[in-house]
């Protein structure tokens, strides 16, 4: 969830999954802190992902990998009921904190979504989480489960050509990644070409109907002027508007 910009180090680039460990729970607090109104949190991703969801007065909206709970906050304030989880008791903690009108509960996306009926979400947003997530045909078909055959589910990650220009390597290999980032935070994800994610989108029952680079906010400028003009001409995240696929 955080820039290439504020990587510190490459420690291993050869585990064969990320796992089940739940990562932020040890500086939640700090990535609150950071992200409430951080440039790549609230000024890149998630004006981003609240564009793509559209209008959301009179939804009810699935944040799944819900964080601290800041986009949930900002889609209650939109008009929408929203049920939220995360892998990290903590974060879960803050996100009851930040939206007492919301529901959220401890839940890892490795796992069935048991607890939620079928086709009983209008929309799902998916941020920044995708890949920390092994099995991830898996999650997302779960995700598919829950949504309206006429919802949307949106996502965003790391944009793989910005990760590969970083990490060096093939761009073609899907490998882990583990690093630490410049506030001293460890972090294990996935890194994987466009044309995986997009193979795991379709096959997990999904079109992609919109996908966007975003553009930072023009006020981003005022918080890292060098980061702003970066990404004016290299990406990145990337984030996905997909639909249910009609069988």
């Amino acid at each position: 969830m955080m820039p290439n910009s504020e990587h510190d180090e490459t420690v291993d680039l050869t585990p064969f999954e990320v796992g089940r460990e739940p990562q932020y729970d040890s500086f939640a607090d700090e990535y609150m802190d950071q992200a409430s109104q951080g440039f790549y949190n609230a000024h890149y991703d998630r004006p981003a992902c609240l564009d793509l969801l559209g209008n959301v007065v009179g939804k009810r909206v699935l944040d799944a990998a819900c964080g601290p709970g800041l986009y949930a906050e900002e889609l209650v304030h939109r008009g929408a009921s929203v049920v939220g989880f995360d892998q990290s008791e903590r974060m879960v903690a803050l996100s009851r904190e930040r939206v007492p009108t919301g529901e959220f509960r401890v839940h890892h996306l490795a796992d069935p979504l048991h607890w939620l009926a079928d086709e009983s979400f209008d929309l799902v947003l998916f941020p920044l989480a995708l890949e920390y997530v092994d099995d991830r045909v898996r999650a997302l078909s779960e995700l598919r489960r829950v949504l309206r055959a006429d919802g949307a589910l949106v996502l965003s990650l790391q944009h793989p050509t910005a990760n590969w220009i970083s990490k060096g390597g093939s761009y073609f290999e899907t490998r882990v990644i583990e690093e630490t980032w410049s506030k001293g935070w460890r972090v294990r994800y996935w890194l994987s070409p466009l044309e995986t994610t997009c193979d795991e989108v379709n096959r997990a029952g999904f079109l992609i109907e919109r996908l966007i680079e975003p553009r930072p906010t023009a006020e981003a400028a005022l918080i890292n002027a060098e980061d702003f003009e970066r990404l004016q001409t290299m990406p990145g995240f990337l984030a996905m508007r997909l639909i249910p696929r009609r069988s």
